[in-house]
């Protein structure tokens, strides 16, 4: 599509200056259009916006299973058949390998390296298992923490999109404004100090 786009302007305009246009315009849309994403990567980015819709919700049912005294592997597999997929199949995995005494460290290392937006519930699991703290405080912090900032970039995208709907009519009324208010304005001077002269 970017090399279509130079061809045309570069058509379109003609000779060398058409050519340096076209090459122009064709490096600027390759640089600044989003490249098409394969099925598999389209397929991890919506698993990984499922999973950080998931992960406040998550954490609350953590915090209120582990602080109602139930063993780490139990909460973890009440949690994982809680929610739905992506997230509850990998906590029920989890759970299962809590459950066989795998140490729950090595667990949620593994979690947050394989999805990394997941990586802060990781992080606060590991060190409440480490410091034997109770975790639910950390992870009532992390979904309070998650939903403001969900909340803060959905505003940021509706300002977004208000700019971005009232740019095209800027675009269409300004040359209506320049030819109805500037042009008659400049055309009066110029023709007083034409007169003046």
């Amino acid at each position: 599509m970017p090399g279509g786009a130079g061809l045309v302007a570069a058509t379109v305009l003609g000779g060398a200056a058409g050519l340096v246009v076209g090459v122009v315009v064709a490096a600027g849309l390759y640089r600044w259009l989003p490249r098409p994403r394969s099925p598999a990567e389209r397929r991890a980015v919506l698993e990984d916006e499922q999973l950080t819709r998931q992960l406040p919700l998550t954490a609350e049912l953590l915090a209120a299973c582990l602080g109602s005294a139930a063993s780490p592997a139990v909460a973890v597999a009440a949690v994982g058949r809680s929610v739905g997929a992506p997230m509850g199949p990998r906590l029920v995995a989890i759970a299962a390998e809590l459950a066989l005494g795998a140490p729950p460290e090595v667990c949620w290392v593994r979690l947050g390296e394989e999805h990394p937006v997941l990586a802060p519930l990781a992080r606060c699991l590991v060190r409440t298992s480490l410091s034997g703290a109770p975790a639910a405080k950390p992870l009532t912090g992390l979904a309070h923490g998650r939903r403001s900032e969900a909340v803060r970039t959905a505003h940021a995208r509706v300002r977004r999109a208000g700019v971005l709907a009232t740019a095209p009519l800027g675009l269409c009324f300004l040359p209506a404004f320049v030819l109805i208010s500037v042009v008659p304005v400049v055309l009066g001077l110029t023709s007083r100090f034409a007169q003046a002269l």
